[in-house]
């Protein structure tokens, strides 16, 4: 059976070109299109979309305010549909707060990627969004948790003892990343992070944890020294690795080729962390679709690394985690509400 789609843009060509590119996949077909969440409303009621993709900008009810109703009244799968500016950023983050499954930009015709690879992210990100386990939104919605008291969590991280974290994660990544982040004190080790995101987004993504986290909270811009209190965020446009420099470790930014399509790859950052770090490094794979991160994880496990991969119950898609688990890279595997305390007992170990 085909994925059903319902489009909603307030733009009569955006969905156009978004209707014309889901209905050549063979496996999903638009069943609507809307100008607005009026409109979306009864659609939805009368269509019984399986996946929605939603505009941010949009008349009488901006896509957020219409997401935030949607999600506390009739949960489903939302791929949000955004600007690549720092104000769609921030909106756009928003939106995966209140349980979008997923984001893509508007398709642009001023040179960068074609329409042709744009049109195969966006049916891919639909895919995964119909398979999404949608968070509950009593959950979405609850108070973070202070970064005092996240600073107060039980078994200090032991900042100077050498150790170093790094974690990747792709689908439903912002806020598992969120979560792992608040259950981790100010006093950690260093924490390296590629979350698959484009270069617009990974600054406010940065800005935002920062504000909710009791570690500082920075997107890397290559040469940093490693610090313990510190979470460096992989930037956009290049892939994120950890080198030695002369009093320590640095952060290195590489424009290298996409790695399992990705720029910045989990794979590369993990490896890094196999071949520099080794038994000194504890590896973190959360939520993301694809396989990117699973090899680069069992390297360094086999470095002597300690590895932990989120279960499937707590995934918004278990795709990376299961890759990694199935080819041994996982030594544990956990909830999102356990990852970051099992992370802090094994560098109490």
């Amino acid at each position: 059976m085909k994925i059903r789609v319902l489009v909603v843009d307030d733009s009569a060509l955006m969905r156009g070109i978004l209707t014309q590119m889901i209905n050549l996949a063979p496996d999903m077909e638009v069943v609507g299109s809307a100008p607005d969440a009026p409109t979306a409303r009864e659609m939805i009621k009368a269509l019984n979309p399986d996946v929605l993709t939603l505009d941010v900008q949009m008349p009488q009810m901006d896509g957020i305010e219409f997401l935030d109703r949607l999600m506390r009244l009739r949960p489903m799968p939302v791929v949000m549909v955004s600007s690549f500016t720092e104000a769609g950023s921030e909106t756009t983050l928003r939106a995966l707060e209140l349980g979008a499954v997923d984001f893509i930009g508007k398709p642009r015709s001023d040179g960068g990627r074609s329409m042709e690879a744009y049109a195969e992210e966006l049916v891919e990100k639909i895919r995964a969004a119909r398979s999404a386990r949608l968070r509950r939104y009593s959950k979405m919605s609850a108070r973070p948790t202070p970064p005092a008291e996240a600073a107060a969590a039980p078994r200090p991280a032991g900042s100077a003892n050498g150790r170093i974290i790094f974690v990747g994660a792709s689908t439903g990544g912002t806020e598992a990343i969120k979560e792992f982040l608040l259950g981790i004190p100010e006093n950690c080790p260093p924490i390296l992070i590629v979350q698959h995101m484009p270069e617009t987004f990974t600054a406010s993504f940065a800005r935002r944890l920062d504000g909710l986290c009791a570690p500082r909270v920075i997107e890397a811009q290559g040469n940093e020294k490693v610090e313990p209190g510190t979470v460096y965020i992989a930037p956009g446009h290049s892939h994120l690795l950890i080198k030695r420099g002369p009093a320590g470790y640095l952060t290195e930014l590489s424009g290298a080729d996409p790695v399992n399509r990705h720029r910045p790859s989990v794979d590369v950052l993990f490896d890094s962390a196999a071949s520099l770090v080794g038994r000194q490094a504890l590896g973190v794979i959360l939520t993301g679709m694809g396989k990117d991160g699973a090899q680069g994880l069992l390297r360094m496990r086999q470095a002597g690394a300690r590895t932990f991969g989120q279960d499937e119950a707590s995934c918004v898609v278990y795709g990376m985690p299961r890759e990694a688990f199935l080819v041994g890279a996982v030594e544990e595997q956990c909830s999102l509400d356990e990852i970051s305390r099992r992370v802090l007992n094994a560098l109490g170990r």
